[in-house]
């Protein structure tokens, strides 16, 4: 079934999920590259592909967005009690994925590189731009606040797991 129910999310939520939980795991990666400045199999292998898997989940999110609205009504119930933080939870999750790939590509723009994805150009090269690289300064901050928020978010779902809840087998 690709649409969810009360009982289960359906087939296209899982894809979407559990795909975009590969590639993000993919693009933090780059906090190796980081700490050992790409002389590692990281920064040789992985690190090339950042801009072009960080494009694919700006497209990604987007469709996550737009599926996740048009399937509210038929979403599991939330536990009353906890309803609002887990809301605000999963709401803070998708302002991290839609920023991340934003913020990525004014680290581009900022710098004049211009943005190509998969050997396509999307946005051309040009002159530097002071707002953009500004705006792009919040890529690496929102990183870090993106990887809490998804730890916190596994070790939710394990422990709901754990305590006998479905909430990990309605996503798997």
């Amino acid at each position: 079934m690709i649409n969810d129910s009360r009982t289960q999310y359906g087939m296209l939520s899982k894809i979407l999920h559990w795909g975009m939980a590969l590639l993000i795991g993919w693009q933090l990666m780059k906090f190796g590259d980081r700490i050992a400045d790409g002389e590692h199999w990281v920064g040789q292998t992985m690190v090339p592909w950042h801009v072009s898997i960080g494009s694919l989940l700006l497209v990604l999110i987007v469709a996550r967005i737009i599926w996740a609205a048009s399937q509210h009504k038929h979403r599991p119930e939330q536990d009353p009690q906890t309803a609002r933080l887990v809301k605000a939870g999963h709401g803070l999750l998708y302002a991290g994925m839609l920023l991340m790939p934003l913020t990525g590509m004014m680290v581009m723009l900022g710098g004049g590189y211009g943005v190509n994805a998969f050997g396509l150009q999307l946005i051309a090269k040009g002159e530097e731009l002071g707002w953009a690289a500004t705006l792009g300064s919040l890529h690496s901050p929102l990183a870090w606040a993106l990887t809490a928020l998804i730890i916190g978010h596994i070790g939710m779902a394990l422990l709901h797991h754990f305590r006998g809840e479905a909430v990990l087998k309605r996503m798997v």
